[in-house]
This record gives structure tokens, C-alpha cells and sequence, in this order.
């Protein structure tokens, strides 16, 4: 704090060593942060992306089927291979991340500071969380530019990586299939000059801490990064505008439908039965169409077989 001119609030130790990053196959309740497509592309070298780079699936050519289905593309990934390199990407980057903090060339805030800081000393909040992120819940005033963003791309490769992600836990978190902005770079550099006081945030810390990364190789030197993410601040640390509370920016999917987060079992323990008996509700809803959907079923199957005994 005292290098963005505020005093200190407090004294703390910073470790890197609480970032975890779990594959969702095994605990789909868990957001699937990075993947080893987002990964490759933060390995120190120019900031360049080669095609083969943005493939973290093999592919190969599916033989022997029709004429009409040649051009498909049958995708086999090999579970332990993927996990292999989504541990070893992510160890490497945990060590380049720690270091750029214990060298204390990334200081590092609270979501409690970093609200002083934006208030009373007039310093940019750089956001760069992915869209589906930001529409919901926004620091009033901060500059989003994103790091990774939703992948719109409709080719194979971006349709077999969609696949893999909605299979792995995508459809539990509600996390879409993320792609590296190559725009960042260029954008941050465009509106902020190299000596500006950048507050680098995104909704758990992670991500932000990669853009931290690109930013002090590019030249920036007065980087401060808001430990914990987003989510980890109380309503009064930072003045929000959006249509969701901040802390339920980075859920989706059936987990959020049903209230199975940490974020909704923490409101609902706040605000009581009223708040659980919504959820309660659609999760009976759910039951109650898929016994619907099965009676249906059985009985178009039984008014078809008594259509071929006729």
C-alpha cells in the first residue's frame, strides 16, 4: 500500500502456494480455471501463438466410415496424458507466478486495499476476467480488458475442445470453452503507458496473476495484484455495479441452477429457508420432468409395438 501512497492496513505473508487448480472431471463442483490450451500460451517466449500451440487435444482422422462422414473427425483424448500436462503447465506456472511476488516485482493487495487505492488514490482497476464474467458484476470505474475470453470459433479444433470442456465439468460450472485474447497486450499497451499503477484483477486471482506475468515482461513495473480475486471481497471493499452480486460472477451451469455452490449455500445461510426453498423447488421440478419424460417414453413405446402387432 504505501507504494501506491495509502498507508498500510495490515501485515500479511503472501503465499502462492494455496493456488489449486483440480480437474472438474473428478470434482465437477470445482471451476475449471485453466486449461492446458490457456496455459501453453503463457510460457515465456514471444508473444506469438503458432497453431499447434492452441491444440491440447489429438486429433486424428476418423478411416473406414461412409464418403458422407470422411471429413469428421474423431477425437481421442487420453485421460492421463491430459491431466499429466495440465499438472506440469501449471506447476511451471506457479513457479514463474511465486517468484514474480516473493521478488516483489507484483505486489500484492486485498480486495479491501485495492478499493482504498481506487477510491482515495485514483488508481486503474484492470479487469480482465472473460466476458460471461464481467456482464454479470463490474467494479464501478475499472478498465476490462480481457486475458482469455470465450471462444466463438465454430472450427474443428475449437468444436472438439468445446466437447472436451462441456464433458469435463462445463456443463456442472457453467464454464465456457476460454481462448488467449491476442488483443491484451496490445489494448493495455494502447491506453496505459508503462510507468501507469495497474491494479490487475480477475474473479479468483489466478487469472490475473498470468496477466501480471505478460504485463512485467512487457515493460510494466508497478503491477498490484488483488490476492483472493474479485470473489474474495466483502460488499463494502469495492463499489460494484451489474445485475448479480460480484461473488456470483464466476458460477453457471447446473450448479448454479440448482444452488449447489459455495457462493449460494453462503447466501442462503444469510437470508434462510426462503432463499433454499427456491432451489429446492427446481430441483423437484427436475425430477418431476424427468419421471414425466420416462412415463412418455414407455408409452410411445408401447403404442408402437401395438402398432406392429397390428
Amino acid at each position: 500500500m504505501e507504494a501506491l501512497g495509502l498507508p498500510s492496513l495490515n501485515s500479511h505473508n503472501i503465499s502462492c502456494s494455496n493456488f489449486q487448480v483440480q480437474n472438474v472431471s473428478k470434482n465437477p463442483e470445482r471451476t475449471h480455471y485453466f486449461s492446458s490450451l490457456e496455459l501453453s500460451s503463457l510460457k515465456p517466449r514471444p508473444f506469438c501463438y503458432s497453431s499447434s500451440e492452441l491444440s491440447s487435444l489429438k486429433l486424428r482422422p476418423s478411416c473406414g466410415t461412409p464418403l458422407l462422414h470422411r471429413t469428421a473427425v474423431r477425437m481421442q483424448v487420453d485421460g492421463e496424458d491430459y491431466e499429466l500436462k495440465q499438472m506440469k503447465d501449471m506447476a511451471a506456472a506457479r513457479k514463474r507466478w511465486e517468484a514474480l511476488v516473493r521478488e516483489e516485482k507484483v505486489k500484492v493487495l486485498t480486495p479491501r486495499e485495492a478499493g482504498y487505492a481506487i477510491q482515495l488514490s485514483n488508481k486503474t482497476l484492470l479487469d480482465v476476467r472473460p466476458s460471461i464474467e464481467h456482464k454479470k458484476a463490474w467494479v464501478k470505474g475499472s478498465r476490462w480488458i480481457p486475458i482469455f475470453d470465450v471462444d466463438t470459433k465454430l472450427d474443428v479444433g475449437t468444436l472438439s475442445r468445446k466437447i472436451t470442456s462441456f464433458m469435463m465439468g462445463g456443463w456442472w460450472s457453467g464454464m465456457p470453452t476460454l481462448s488467449y485474447n491476442d488483443q491484451f497486450l496490445p489494448k493495455v499497451q494502447e491506453n496505459y503507458p508503462k510507468d501507469t499503477d495497474l491494479i490487475v484483477a480477475c474473479q479468483k486471482g489466478l487469472r490475473s496473476l498470468a496477466a501480471c506475468e505478460l504485463l512485467y515482461n512487457a515493460g510494466y513495473r508497478n503491477l498490484f495484484w488483488v490476492q483472493g480475486g474479485l470473489e474474495a471481497a466483502e460488499e463494502e471493499d469495492l463499489v460494484i455495479e451489474g445485475p448479480q452480486p460480484l461473488k456470483f460472477a464466476g458460477i453457471g451451469g447446473v450448479s448454479e441452477f440448482l444452488g449447489f455452490t459455495d457462493q449460494q449455500r453462503d447466501a442462503a445461510s444469510r437470508q434462510g429457508w426462503s432463499y433454499r426453498l427456491v432451489f429446492s423447488a427446481r430441483l423437484v421440478g427436475i425430477f418431476l420432468v424427468a419421471d414425466a419424460l420416462f412415463f412418455g417414453a414407455q408409452q410411445v413405446g408401447h403404442y408402437l409395438q401395438d402398432l406392429r402387432s397390428h
